[in-house]
């Protein structure tokens, strides 16, 4: 019973963790976007964990910030296996949340089906 509470308690874990390790970086461009953990998925195994990010700025910075924490992967790993007690640390991929962004585009379309509606009129 306990072990179906087990991955959502660690991905919960890990983004506390992942939080705290950029906040704590010195990086300036991490410190410029202010990259956000939106959600962490483990897999069954809890080998691998996608972490999505969410950053301020143009498509091209928040590419920049998602390859810079690729490259530097392995600090935030020895952040999560240093802070969480799991035989194994997963390894870590970051990736563009892209949700928020989605749910931005979906928000507008009503208005300009509004403003369509008043130009033809």
């Amino acid at each position: 019973m306990a072990s179906t509470h087990r991955k959502p308690m660690l991905e919960s874990e890990i983004r506390k963790v992942i939080t705290k390790a950029l906040s704590d970086s010195k990086a300036d461009l991490l410190k410029k976007n202010m990259p956000s953990v939106v959600r962490v998925e483990l897999s069954k195994d809890l080998r691998y964990a996608s972490i999505f990010i969410s950053t301020l700025g143009n498509p091209e910075e928040k590419k920049k910030v998602v390859d810079y924490l690729n490259e530097k992967k392995g600090v935030f790993r020895t952040a999560v296996a240093k802070s969480i007690r799991i035989y194994k640390a997963p390894e870590l991929s970051f990736r563009e949340d892209i949700g928020i962004d989605a749910s931005l585009r979906i928000a507008r379309i009503p208005e300009q089906i509004e403003e369509e509606k008043q130009s033809d009129e």
